[in-house]
This record gives C-alpha cells, structure tokens and sequence, in this order.
C-alpha cells in the first residue's frame, strides 16, 4: 500500500534553473527617451528643488561657522606678545565645510540630478576660495614681513619712533 496515497499528500516536482536571473537595478541615466518619467531623466526642475533644499540646510551652517570663527578670537587680542604662532582652526573648519559640501556634490552627480550636483560643486569652489583666504591671513599674521633696515644704524631694523627714548 502507498502511505501517501493513503494520507491524501501529493507531491509537485520542481526544478530551479540555473541561468542569469533578474537583473540587477540600475542608476537611471540622462540618456532615457523623451517620454520618460522626470525622476529618472535628471531634469532641471527636480535638481533646482533639490538644489533649494540642500542650500538652505547649507546656509545657516555656513552663517554659523562664519559667526564663530569670527567670534573666537574676539577679546583675547590684548594677551597675544611676539609673533603670534599660525591658528589652523578657521582654515580646518572651511576645508571641512568644503569637503562636506563636495561630498553632497558628488553624491547629487551620481544619482542624475546634475543640476543639484553643479550647485553644489559651485559651493564647494567658494568655499575652498574662503578656506585658502583664511590660509592666506593666517599666514600672514604668523609671519610679518621684517622691517627694512635702518639707514642711520647700519644693520639694524628701524623700529617706530618713540619719543620717550629719542631725546
């Protein structure tokens, strides 16, 4: 006697194939047809929006770390004597924010909004422009220019007159 027949079980066969299966999905590119949809077009309209988004998230941190890179130093100018050694943090924190905003970038150009992507390749550029001015003044406060030579002491720096010593 069967004993499956009996308990009423019947048994489908099944194969599994093992060729190429679904394909992975893919990125959409900007090359699509006319009539496709805006999203996997990459058009104006979706990177503007997007665009607007993203600077005004960008914004206020932008005014943020421009108010406290300004408010740092405020009142300790008093304390400062001798050559003042280079302070990397404003140079640091704009090449930071550069790095931040590049990142979004690139991020924004690989998933065809090329519009976003350049606005914000735009951003990242003034803002590595403001980083290499930090650079710059820092720099130049770390290592002034030395004071020509004085033509009545032959070899020495002129130095600014103080009238209490040039009696």
């Amino acid at each position: 006697m069967n004993l499956n027949a009996a308990h009423g079980v019947t048994y489908e066969r099944v194969t599994v194939s093992f060729g190429p299966g679904p394909q992975p999905p893919r990125l959409p590119t900007t090359d699509s047809p006319p009539g496709a949809s805006a999203v996997s077009r990459g058009d104006g309209f979706a990177g503007g929006c997007i665009s607007l988004i993203v600077l005004l998230i960008e914004i206020p941190v932008a005014v943020l770390l421009g108010l406290g890179l300004a408010l740092r130093g405020w009142g300790r100018a008093e304390e400062r004597t001798g050559t003042p050694t280079m302070d990397w943090v404003p140079v640091l924190w704009l090449g930071g924010f550069a790095l931040g905003t590049l990142v979004v970038a690139v991020f924004f150009l690989c998933s065809a909004h090329p519009w976003a992507g350049v606005v914000q390749l735009l951003i990242t550029a003034m803002a590595l422009i403001f980083a290499m001015a930090a650079w710059h003044g820092e720099y130049e406060r770390a290592h002034p220019a030395p004071l020509p030579t004085c033509p009545a002491r032959a070899g020495t720096p002129c130095s600014a007159a103080d009238p209490a010593t040039d009696r």
